[in-house]
């Protein structure tokens, strides 16, 4: 069997990470949908700003736009809501097929709003209304602003996908926000059950990082640590998740219909040659878990993935490793800041560029 289609049997979706016109008219997306069982699509501005750039099936339109008086971001919001839109019903049959547990869209508000919480729930409720579709995901980062935009967007009752989670205090905050978005939005007579997130937890960047902070200490007890800090810190990730939303302080709330904030596992390309090109999807398959691959992780996976159950075996090992990094000097939590910050600079960056081409 497909492995794509293994990886569904154990309770994990898989969603591409991309979203062009090249894929919607060409047929590419249809075919992941239907032969490989992808089950969401996840967009940033860098895959705009790269589809927009180089394909074809946007000039007419960007040329068109360009007449009007309106703001670049203005341009590129009005060329990328109808692929999102087709993204969306094209996922529609699965999102209600599975009772909305699958089949979603992201789209992310701009990365210039990271420090500005109002901003990021003004764009958030003019996005969720303009595409109107009810598998969209508004993308909002795990910035102290975003967190509380999470918490008031939920409150609304709009769906989100938190993007830039680096560390497990990242995960803990976001739940948080997500519980309290929940809450609020019970309290004032919404229904939770018509919510759906998930939490971003970036892999590769980690261990980049990381290692290279292994590689100064330079002692074999931090070197043989090298390529463990990502996996191992979502292996903890994910029994949080299951404490936190399989235990008594989620249980009103499940009660009431709310679902739980599914862990996903977002940068899962490999960028270390040395290591297996399949080293953040193998050994993180489990259930109501979320993987968002690049195409040419998706298309590994699809060759030679080996596929089991994997995500709850190890975590005693999980947790002997992270102590053991910390031991060597290794500040996870503060290099999960600094993760945080290089990737909202990149975002902006390719945001800037993006802007240019609308321009």
């Amino acid at each position: 069997m497909n492995p794509l289609l293994q990886v569904r049997q154990h309770g994990q979706q898989i969603w591409l990470d991309n979203l062009s016109r090249t894929l919607l008219n060409e047929g590419q997306l249809a075919r992941l949908l239907n032969d490989d069982g992808v089950a969401g699509i996840t967009t940033n501005p860098a895959i705009f700003q790269k589809a927009i750039a180089g394909g074809r099936y946007y000039e007419d339109d960007l040329a068109a736009l360009k007449q009007e008086t309106i703001s670049a971001e203005r341009r590129y919001e009005r060329l990328v809501i109808p692929d999102v839109q087709r993204a969306c019903d094209m996922l529609l049959p699965l999102f209600r097929d599975s009772g909305g547990a699958a089949g979603y869209v992201s789209l992310e508000v701009s990365p210039e709003l990271a420090a500005d919480a109002a901003g990021t729930v003004a764009a958030g409720l003019r996005l969720a209304e303009e595409v109107s579709r009810p598998n969209l995901l508004i993308k909002v980062p795990a910035t102290p602003a975003g967190l509380e935009a999470i918490e008031a967007l939920v409150g609304h009752g709009i769906s989100v996908n938190v993007t830039l989670m680096f560390s497990l205090a990242h995960v803990d905050a976001v739940a948080l926000a997500y519980i309290r978005g929940l809450e609020r939005l019970h309290a004032s007579g919404g229904d939770p059950g018509c919510v759906m997130s998930v939490a971003s937890l970036f892999l590769s960047r980690v261990d980049t990082l990381v290692d290279r902070q292994l590689e100064a200490i330079g002692t074999p007890e931090a070197l043989a640590l090298r390529g463990t800090g990502a996996v191992s810190t979502a292996k903890q990730a994910y029994a949080r998740y299951r404490e936190r939303f399989h235990g008594p302080v989620f249980a009103a709330l499940r009660a009431a219909g709310a679902r739980p904030q599914y862990m996903l596992w977002a940068s899962t390309g490999t960028k270390n040659p040395a290591y297996s090109d399949l080293l953040y999807v193998e050994p993180l398959i489990g259930a109501e878990t979320v993987n968002t691959l690049p195409d040419a992780t998706l298309d590994a996976l699809r060759d030679h993935g080996k596929v089991a159950a994997t995500l709850n075996e190890g975590a005693d090992e999980a947790r002997s490793r992270l102590a053991a990094l910390a031991a060597c000097g290794v500040d996870l939590t503060g290099a999960g800041e600094q993760l945080q910050k290089e990737g909202l600079g990149q975002f902006e960056e390719a945001f800037a560029k993006l802007l240019a081409v609308t321009a």
